[in-house]
């Protein structure tokens, strides 16, 4: 068997192992990688011919499957379980991300606008300050 040359790269996502070779990587049988992706454990690219083709990320995540079956005792639906609750965490990090990078940009905007009115003054006014003086008001005419 002819495994990938090491010194060409992939993408992290990019569909490239055949089944075989996937298997080899993640030190498991084919027919166990079958067996997961019908449970939903790894969901691998497919050919137009209905051929599976897997990622450097499918064979991590393979490999981290076996991890926690064999090392951590953990049962199918519990890894399944793992996965989701795994990515549904990186989905929320990368929202949190987004939205920081949101405040950030909404912070300059509000600063560049304040700064803007703060150039618009009139030079001539002259700020209020606070005074503890108590003025009495009588209307004219009255003593």
């Amino acid at each position: 068997m002819t495994l990938p040359d090491p010194g060409r790269s992939f993408a992290e996502d990019a569909p490239v192992f055949v089944i075989s070779v996937a298997a080899e990587l993640a030190g498991m049988h084919a027919q166990t990688l079958r067996q997961y992706d019908r449970l939903g454990l790894v969901s691998p690219g497919r050919t137009a011919g209905g051929g599976r083709r897997y990622s450097p990320r499918d064979v991590a995540l393979l490999r981290e499957v076996q991890r926690l079956s064999q090392e951590d005792g953990v049962n199918l639906a519990g890894i399944k379980r793992i996965i989701e609750l795994e990515s549904r965490v990186e989905a929320l990090q990368a929202r949190v991300a987004e939205l920081l990078d949101e405040l950030e940009l909404s912070e300059a905007h509000r600063i560049a606008a304040e700064s803007a009115v703060a150039a618009a003054y009139r030079r001539d006014l002259v700020p209020r300050t606070a005074s503890s003086a108590l003025v009495v008001w009588r209307p004219a005419g009255r003593s």
